[in-house]
């Protein structure tokens, strides 16, 4: 007895959950980058040196892949022809530097913090920045009506970050510690954006990938040469293998982000990702505690928060807040 196929809006649907499950484990890359970097530049005293290492490392990664795929190459030269063109503006290429941001953020502050309470800050800049780039639509993304719901599960977002950070807060951490990742955060739903628009325009996901890496790069080198040369050079590496995987966690969690994000769109994706964070980054934070602190209940409740926003946030509504 034959199976009958199944029906395109199922398939389209399992193709749709798909997507968002692969947007899940981006998450999860980013909570252990998060960790790994923010190891690294624990350990060699030095936030700026850390975040130059884990991108540096993913460019050389990338850089070898598309050296060996066409696509990727040819992929480079119709980047290249659009921004000549007028096709695409050259800013769309510059999505790097919002990964550079939040690289740089990990080395810096993410071991003080946890991963958790540092997830939960990007967490709250990802939902506000998803709402807006979908709000607006960017080049070939349309723009996405906001809901109701929309707006309650970023405000709740925010509440969020506040109610996991207060306890910290209290212990006199700074406030610039707080703010990183969720400027971090914002930055990395525009960085979703136009490394989407890059590929779209270049048809090739490596190119997307390179075109990110070749920029953060640049961007984390002229800031560590700078800062070095004003606080002075590290003078020892770590010799634990694992703190040097930072890069190539990032290539695969960027490449996947680039591919997906046009069919499901910044928020969904955003919040996808939010989903994997906060579920893997308490989990390393139980497990594997960094901060003296550990875990607090506040940390905790603010991840609960935080995940009430994102299911908030994805119900379909009709009643529209704007058209």
């Amino acid at each position: 007895m034959s199976v009958p196929p199944a029906e395109p809006s199922t398939r389209r649907r399992s193709a749709h959950i798909g997507l968002v499950a692969l947007g899940v484990l981006c998450g999860a890359g980013v909570a252990a980058q998060s960790r790994v970097n923010g190891q690294l530049g624990s350990l060699i005293h030095d936030g700026f040196a850390a975040a130059l290492i884990s991108f540096g490392s993913g460019l050389v990664i990338i850089l070898i892949a598309v050296i060996f795929m066409p696509n990727g190459r040819r992929g480079v030269t119709r980047m290249v022809t659009a921004i000549r063109n007028g096709n695409m503006p050259f800013w769309y290429a510059l999505g790097g530097a919002g990964g550079a941001f939040l690289v740089l953020s990990q080395g810096l502050v993410a071991a003080a913090l946890g991963v958790a309470l540092f997830s939960v800050g990007i967490v709250a800049g990802q939902t506000i920045g998803g709402t807006v780039v979908d709000r607006r639509g960017l080049g070939s993304m349309p723009s996405r009506a906001l809901t109701v719901q929309r707006i309650v599960g970023s405000i709740l977002a925010l509440v969020a970050v506040v109610v996991a950070a207060s306890t910290q807060v209290s212990a006199s951490v700074p406030l610039w510690m707080l703010a990183l990742p969720f400027l971090a955060g914002l930055l990395q739903a525009l960085q979703q954006a136009v490394n989407g628009q890059v590929r779209a325009v270049s048809e090739s996901v490596a190119t997307a990938t390179l075109t990110n890496f070749i920029v953060g790069t640049t961007v984390l080198l002229i800031a560590f040469l700078i800062h070095s040369s004003i606080v002075g050079w590290p003078t020892r590496l770590p010799t634990e293998p694992w703190v040097y995987l930072g890069g190539a966690i990032g290539v695969v969690f960027i490449a996947v982000s680039a591919a997906i994000v046009r069919s499901i769109g910044v928020l969904l994706l955003s919040l996808a990702t939010i989903a994997g964070q906060l579920v893997t980054s308490l989990l390393l934070d139980i497990l594997a505690p960094t901060s003296r602190e550990g875990v607090t209940l506040t940390t905790i409740l603010g991840t609960v928060l935080t995940l009430v926003a994102v299911v908030i946030a994805t119900i379909p509504s009709r009643i529209r807040a704007t058209k």
